[in-house]
């Protein structure tokens, strides 16, 4: 399931870095994927929108089994 997860995001990461942000995978626990938001996308204002309708929305279309994806810098968890 990682490498699928990986594989969607890197879908996901020209439109990203285009804006001068990036996306880091960081784990799949439980059914949540934990990411990391770099670049231009760390502290943004919109971080929280691109996350929930951006990253989530794409993965919990492509895996059902995905129940959210959490930022570990807006959300202070760390690995």
């Amino acid at each position: 399931m990682r490498l699928e997860i990986e594989k969607t995001l890197e879908t996901l990461r020209p439109m990203l870095q285009a804006d001068g942000g990036d996306v880091e995978f960081v784990d799949y626990f439980n059914h949540v994927v934990y990411v990391r938001l770099t670049g231009a996308c760390e502290g943004c204002p919109h971080a929280n929108l691109t996350l929930q309708n951006g990253i989530e929305a794409k993965l919990v279309e492509q895996f059902p089994e995905i129940v959210a994806v959490r930022d570990l810098n807006i959300d202070g968890l760390d690995f």
